[in-house]
């Protein structure tokens, strides 16, 4: 009763900020969306009958055009002028006669589910949509039909594939492509969005028959598999409540599909509703310093593709719909400038969890972009795109695609505190700069390592040691055996031979953050990332003395109740040299940086092992050069001092 009175209430303020805003200019009615999230049922994702009425205020009846349809000649002519017009078209002409490489075989199919094997699924799928994408667009600007038989002939063999899963997005027994369930991921979106551009933009110079059959399919296996789990979360899409880039680019693709295609106003009305109730979660991912769990290159998918959700709801509903500040403009903001607080120095950025170790010149930037825009961010000095609905954006607001002509990018600051997720960035200023980045966190983030108290050290542009980053993807490498993915692959600590847990409560606390000129001290408690009941204190301190060519010391001191044995270590995919007992040289082309080890007068021994992970994303192999102590004890502390010889 409570809730529902709340509701009323909600739903009585809403209308009247609606109907002011009519009285005052009809034109300006929006949706005020915090008022419409707290109308949101808490069981589902569905809209409710309150938040319904809502939408209806701000959203036409009509479908929406994500472009002219070709007819609209003049347009497409002024299209076909601009440079990347022609370039678009040139590149579409240069894949005319490539084959469709969908379907694949049920075998191959079986075999990526089993085996995790991308290689011999996903560059097909990917090639055929991308020239599909080329082919419909190139017609749209050259409109003599060349590209019509190979439209239609893409467009039949994706309808024919019984799965538009990845394969290894597939449940054990392979249920999608048996037929007994339909689902939504990476792939199904993207094969979704492509064939509801085909249908709407090219009117009737696809068949009746054809287009009927891309409406069928595209109702029953994106627009009804997603309304029915929004309703109720069944296995088909549990990605509608995930904070991870899943949610953002799957919620992207289902909507353009529905409203583009979806003859039912009603279903567009929940679809859209559906997906603003569901971005709540995706944009909790994020910390409201802008800090994303998921590293710069997920950031990039992930983001990019929210961006673009916020583009087209912008541009279906004349702006009366703002996923750009959705109800946290300043949260926003900071997201939007995340990729420049988390670089490191000189283009090279932490791989935590599963992020990438480099600020990417390579595939789509349009979440820079976009950025640039809205978040007055860095504006890139190059547009680089990957889907046709970011290109057909980028047709319809030229303006917004200009490039700077040259880097905007200042002088990073002396350090960068995400203090949300306890992550801390320290940046020496040397000539040849020494920096670091650690992280205290939880080990229920995306794609979690189980990492607590990592770090990544680097000298000019190369990472010296820390964090290895990722295994890659393929069968195994998300199994919590990996030792690429567990706190064994990490430079943390092991107490009682026992690893970090799992868990959002499994975390570190950063206790003391002093930054300064000349020395950066951060300590953090990471005593919460363990299930060891023995343990009374477990500190993992980071000095950053900037002086000279720098010296960077992590120290870790724990007290017991009990004896307990400690080890830690230095994790490299570097060349190294074990000099003695207390000396490791770690050795890149260039440089090397001298690793001193020392404790509290406890003795300790050397043992190095390599990763036993055959496949990293950072390359490898991968070596743990375990430091240990040689006798169990109740108080300990380990310091690990790190110095430029060169």
């Amino acid at each position: 009763m409570m809730k529902k009175t709340l509701q009323l209430i909600y739903c009585f303020m809403a209308m009247v900020v609606l109907n002011q805003n009519i009285i005052g200019q009809t034109s300006s009615v929006y949706l005020d969306m915090s008022i419409y999230l707290k109308l949101a049922d808490s069981d589902t994702i569905y809209p409710s009958s309150e938040q319904i009425e809502m939408l209806k205020k701000v959203m036409p009846k009509e479908t929406f055009e994500p472009a002219p349809k070709i007819s609209d000649r003049m347009y497409w002519k002024g299209i076909g002028d601009t440079d990347s017009g022609k370039e678009y078209l040139a590149k579409a002409l240069e894949l005319l006669d490539r084959k469709p490489e969908v379907p694949i075989t049920d075998s191959i199919y079986r075999l990526a589910n089993k085996d995790g094997n991308r290689g011999i699924y996903k560059p097909r799928y990917y090639r055929t949509m991308d020239r599909l994408e080329h082919f419909i667009l190139g017609e749209c600007i050259d409109n003599k039909g060349l590209f019509l038989p190979q439209i239609e002939a893409y467009s039949k063999a994706i309808m024919s594939m019984k799965s538009w899963l990845h394969p290894n997005h597939d449940d054990d027994n392979n249920g999608v492509l048996e037929g007994r369930r339909i689902s939504i991921d990476l792939g199904a979106r993207k094969f979704g969005s492509v064939l509801a551009l085909a249908e709407n933009l090219l009117e009737d110079k696809l068949t009746l028959e054809l287009r009927n059959e891309i409406n069928a399919k595209l109702q029953k296996r994106i627009t009804d598999s997603y309304l029915k789990s929004t309703k109720y979360l069944d296995e088909n899409n549990k990605w509608i409540k995930s904070t991870s880039n899943w949610n953002s680019v799957c919620t992207s693709g289902t909507v353009l599909t529905t409203i583009t295609n979806s003859d039912s106003y009603d279903k567009r009305l929940a679809t859209v509703g559906s997906a603003l109730n569901s971005m709540t979660y995706y944009l909790s991912g994020f910390g409201d310093d802008g800090y994303c769990s998921e590293g710069l290159g997920y950031w990039g998918y992930g983001f990019g593709h929210y961006l673009y959700l916020a583009q087209i709801l912008h541009d279906y509903t004349n702006g009366r719909i703002d996923l750009f500040r959705f109800n946290n403009a300043e949260k926003m903001n900071n997201v939007g400038n995340f990729p420049e607080g988390f670089e490191i120095q000189n283009r090279v950025c932490s791989p935590f969890s599963d992020g990438v170790s480099s600020i990417s010149s390579k595939g789509s930037n349009f979440a820079n972009v976009l950025s640039a825009k809205h978040y007055d961010a860095v504006q890139p000095t190059e547009i680089r795109m990957e889907e046709a609905a970011e290109q057909l954006i980028a047709w319809q607001n030229p303006e917004m695609f200009q490039v700077a002509e040259k880097s905007g990018v200042s002088d990073l600051p002396d350090h960068t505190y995400f203090n949300d997720f306890g992550m801390v960035i320290s940046r020496g200023k040397q000539e040849v700069p020494f920096s670091i980045a650690v992280k205290a966190g939880h080990n229920a983030e995306n794609h979690n390592h189980s990492d607590v108290g990592t770090y990544s050290l680097v000298l000019n542009d190369e990472i010296i040691a820390g964090d290895i980053g990722a295994p890659s993807y393929r069968a195994g490498s998300f199994s919590p055996d990996n030792k690429a993915r567990s706190s064994w692959g990490h430079p943390v600590p092991m107490i009682n031979n026992t690893l970090q847990s799992n868990g959002i409560e499994y975390k570190g606390i950063i206790t003391n953050a002093d930054f300064n000129k000349q020395k950066d001290e951060v300590v953090m408690n990471i005593l919460p990332a363990y299930e060891l009941p023995m343990l009374q204190m477990l500190t993992r301190t980071v000095i950053n003395d900037k002086s000279g060519k720098g010296t960077i010391t992590i120290e870790d001191h724990f007290v017991a109740t009990e004896p307990v044995s400690f080890a830690s270590s230095i994790m490299t995919l570097n060349a190294y040299e074990i000099i003695d007992n207390h000396t490791v040289i770690l050795k890149t082309e260039h440089q090397k940086v001298k690793a001193e080890i020392k404790t509290n007068g406890i003795k300790f021994s050397i043992k190095d092992v390599k990763v036993p992970v055959e496949h990293l994303r950072e390359g490898g192999p991968a070596y743990k050069i375990g430091v240990e102590f040689t006798e169990p004890s109740v108080e300990g502390v380990l310091t690990i001092k790190f110095t430029p010889i060169s």
